[in-house]
């Protein structure tokens, strides 16, 4: 299939004329006569014919010196974007001594005769601290706070004789426990009266040296805790030891919280008998991306502008950046990654990285008008050995495995027995293709790699990151005149596959803000002051009544109706075009109707209510007909509810 030629220039004659015409009008009004008699007019519409018999040569350029353009300006294909989850390795039994699961650990998904596997590697160090349970308190929502540590085997009620929002149970760990699994083995009674086993009105938390964190609840056997058994939870990184009722431990609690509208809640407090703690695994971030450790990448000629291959293409942006290693002497000498040569000198250890390519070039020497010749940069020594210690190779769509796929270990660590990704992997996208780069140049010739407009700082935040879902510039005039520049970052994510999110997924993790911020902040225009964060999200929930066609299963329309309403009320592919909920649009009762009545199944929309929601605290605003969103805001569903009566 022949390539299809670019069009560089879509002007055509007639348009030419025209906008000569408007121009005319605009910037010379006491010229009136626009008729083809006019001598003007005869002079713009040769001058329109001859730029149209230009514009037909340019766009008769073959690809091959199009992409050569688009090398003189600097354009280079970015790379691929590698995908994060967070992987939980879970021990065979508890341990009495701290178990260490190393940075680069690698975990993959299972090879089929189809695909081959996909591989995660570790971040950072994992430390399975063990630990028991040492001290056990209450506290009632007023802030008393009771201790009961002399005897754990003592019953316990968790929360005051008429639990309310606020009660807490406290326990204290001998050792903080940060990103692992805590399992505590708890003796209940069946006490705990008025709940749902299902759905306890509670919360477990963390203490985080300045608050409370919450941990997720793996697994619950208490049902409440109103009979024996365990409860797993994932404590946060953040965890940390701190002084409560004289004791200092590691401490995390269970907190009543206010129930939802359908949840009902405790009549009487639980009791616990018996109380126990250890760690049974641990979590912590890996990336879709294989280590490639001490490759050396070739011998040095001596001369100026060496470029030189890695075997395992394309190299993918760690926490860290790549250097290069020279042979000299006894030692190796480490080279500095740079953008550009253009402000290095002849002695500066510099080289420059097309992670795209995989391709790793050295210092060219230009001949200056003067007849001098320039070296940009030091030139290695020759048949000098040139390797790099450490680089990553992976990334692209493929790293975006669903919950679960990642269960083969490929490093073999002691005492762990399985391990899981609990949520999907997000953030993969595919390295940039030829024809996604030629609709990127005009961008990048405009930019110049100088942020100036908000244009041009969301060209450049994409290019910092292309993992990022949408960036949105607020330019001085929008931010009341302050002089600052506020660019606002939503990142790719994945959603549970009704459209659901969790509110976590949506905030860009540090090093992607970290990222973004150093690459604008080295193109900013000086004495801007720049600040990259998430844009603030406003919670939606919708409460709707539907009255199903005949013969319409009640329970699959409302399963249909939550999707709508989740994807609807989504800040990366809802709103009314799919591409994402426009920045300020306000949220209306009419867009509900109009969602929910599309549906097959849908006879009649009988109710929607709208309520404004806090997607960090939870609560809920009183029922209105509209929702106004700042102009720099972004909607997020949370917990939408419908109630679907069947249809005659």
């Amino acid at each position: 299939m022949p390539l299809t030629a670019p069009n560089l220039d879509d002007r055509e004659y007639q348009g030419l004329v025209d906008d000569a015409k408007r121009l005319v009008q605009h910037n010379c009004k006491e010229w009136t006569d626009h008729n083809v008699h006019d001598p003007g007019i005869t002079l713009i519409e040769t001058f329109a014919y001859m730029v149209d018999q230009l514009l037909y040569r340019l766009n008769r350029v073959p690809d091959r010196l199009y992409i050569a353009f688009l090398d003189l300006i600097g354009v280079r294909l970015l790379p691929p974007t590698a995908a994060r989850a967070a992987v939980t390795f879970w021990l065979s039994a508890p341990q009495e001594q701290p178990l260490v699961v190393g940075t680069g650990s690698e975990v993959a998904t299972l090879r089929t005769e189809a695909e081959e596997s996909v591989v995660f590697t570790t971040t950072a160090d994992l430390t399975v601290v063990p630990c028991t349970l040492e001290h056990l308190a209450t506290s009632t929502a007023d802030g008393n706070v009771v201790d009961h540590s002399q005897d754990l085997r003592d019953p316990v009620p968790c929360f005051s004789e008429s639990p309310v929002s606020g009660d807490c149970l406290l326990l204290g760990l001998s050792d903080p426990v940060p990103s692992n699994v805590l399992v505590l083995h708890l003796s209940c009674t069946a006490e705990g009266s008025g709940i749902d086993p299902q759905r306890p009105p509670w919360e477990w938390e963390a203490w985080n040296g300045s608050g409370w964190s919450a941990c997720e609840v793996d697994r619950d056997e208490t049902g409440g805790l109103n009979r024996e058994g365990d409860v797993v939870l994932h404590v946060p990184s953040s965890h940390v030891a701190s002084v409560i009722t004289r004791h200092r431990a590691g401490w995390v609690r269970c907190r009543a919280i206010a129930a939802a509208p359908d949840q009902p809640f405790y009549r009487r407090s639980p009791i616990v008998r018996g109380a126990s703690a250890f760690t049974i695994g641990g979590s912590i971030e890996a990336v879709h991306a294989e280590t490639v450790r001490d490759e050396t990448i070739g011998l040095s000629e001596g001369v100026p502008g060496q470029r030189f291959a890695v075997t395992r293409p394309p190299v993918v942006q760690g926490d860290e950046p790549v250097v290069v290693e020279v042979a000299g002497g006894d030692s190796w000498q480490t080279w500095t990654l740079v953008d550009s040569f253009a402000g290095s000198q002849l002695n500066d250890r510099h080289f420059q990285l097309d992670a795209s390519s995989g391709e790793i070039s050295f210092g060219p020497a230009i001949r200056e008008p003067d007849g001098l010749l320039r070296s940009y940069g030091a030139v290695p020594p020759k048949a000098a050995p040139i390797r790099i210690p450490s680089y990553r190779t992976g990334g692209g769509k493929s790293g975006n495995v669903a919950r679960g796929a990642l269960s083969v270990m490929r490093t073999g660590i002691p005492f762990v027995t399985r391990v899981e990704n609990r949520r999907p992997a997000a953030g993969g996208v595919d390295g940039e293709t030829v024809e996604m780069a030629k609709l990127r140049g005009p961008l990048a010739l405009r930019t110049r790699d100088r942020a100036v407009t908000g244009e041009d700082y969301e060209q450049l935040a994409r290019q910092a990151a292309p993992g990022i879902a949408r960036v949105r510039c607020i330019t001085e005039t929008e931010n009341d005149g302050s002089g600052g520049v506020r660019v606002l970052v939503v990142p790719a994510a994945m959603d549970d596959g009704t459209g659901q999110f969790r509110f976590e997924d949506l905030r860009p993790s540090p090093h992607v803000l970290q990222r973004v911020t150093q690459h604008l902040d080295e193109r900013r225009v000086a004495g801007a002051r720049l600040v990259v964060e998430p844009p603030y999200y406003q919670g939606v929930t919708v409460a709707a009544t539907l009255t199903a066609k005949g013969r319409t299963q009640p329970e699959r329309l409302r399963a249909e109706a939550l999707s709508a309403l989740y994807h609807y009320f989504n800040p990366l592919t809802g709103g009314p075009d799919g591409d994402g909920w426009p920045f300020g649009r306000p949220v209306q009762g009419g867009d509900v109707f109009a969602v929910l009545q599309r549906l097959p199944g849908t006879e009649l929309v009988d109710d929607v209510r709208l309520f404004a929601a806090d997607p960090l605290t939870g609560q809920r605003g009183d029922r209105v007909q509209r929702i106004e969103l700042n102009r720099n805001a972004l909607v997020f569903s949370f917990g939408h509810q419908v109630r679907v009566v069947a249809g005659s």
